[in-house]
């Protein structure tokens, strides 16, 4: 129910303006799957010479397969909440279904396209036994193929979080993390820090 700050006619305009001048766009959110007209935006975006870079929660696999198939990104980021038992906890629903997000990380992992997986770790909701649970599902979900990235992002308190309690680990604790998802990727590395 926002009020619009930009038609996508403005924005469009906006990028013409700034060709030769930017090198890419990352369509961000919310969720962006969300929008029927992602397609579209996607290959305006394109037509005018820009990398397109989507970050995705995963959840809507169906349509991030579509845009993949269609060559319309250049780079994805997504997010892995944490492990399986403490997913919907996180995300704020009785029950994830890791079905779609096992189904995501699997049309990443064989599109071609580049990606990384991130995850933000808070307090209380990861723990090194939910980061475990989080790195040996990955392993299970690639077949124990290494992903290329994995970021681990300490959480960052702002003004827009809509509940308190919550804090980031230490630096000892997000070191740990690391090394528990270690495994799970190509390159493991702390974001934010």
């Amino acid at each position: 129910d926002a009020e619009e700050v930009m038609t996508v006619a403005g924005l469009l305009a906006f990028l013409g303006k700034r060709q030769g001048i930017l090198e890419g766009v990352c369509i961000t959110g919310g969720e962006p799957t969300l929008h029927p007209e992602l397609p579209a935006l996607l290959r305006e975006v394109q037509a005018l010479g820009y990398a397109v870079k989507l970050d995705t929660n995963g959840y809507r696999p169906e349509v991030l397969g579509a845009i993949l198939d269609a060559g319309l990104l250049d780079y994805v980021a997504m997010d892995l909440k944490n492990g399986p038992e403490a997913y919907g906890q996180t995300v704020g629903l009785a029950h994830a279904d890791l079905a779609k997000i096992r189904e995501s990380i699997g049309l990443l992992m064989a599109s071609g396209t580049q990606f990384e997986l991130r995850t933000t770790v808070v307090k209380p909701l990861h723990s090194v036994k939910s980061v475990t649970s989080m790195a040996n599902w990955l392993r299970e979900t690639t077949n124990g193929k290494p992903i290329p990235r994995l970021f681990v992002q300490p959480f960052v308190d702002r003004d827009t979080v809509p509940v308190g309690g919550f804090s980031a680990p230490t630096a000892t604790e997000l070191e740990q993390f690391c090394r528990i998802l270690g495994p799970c990727a190509e390159r493991v590395e702390l974001r934010g820090t």
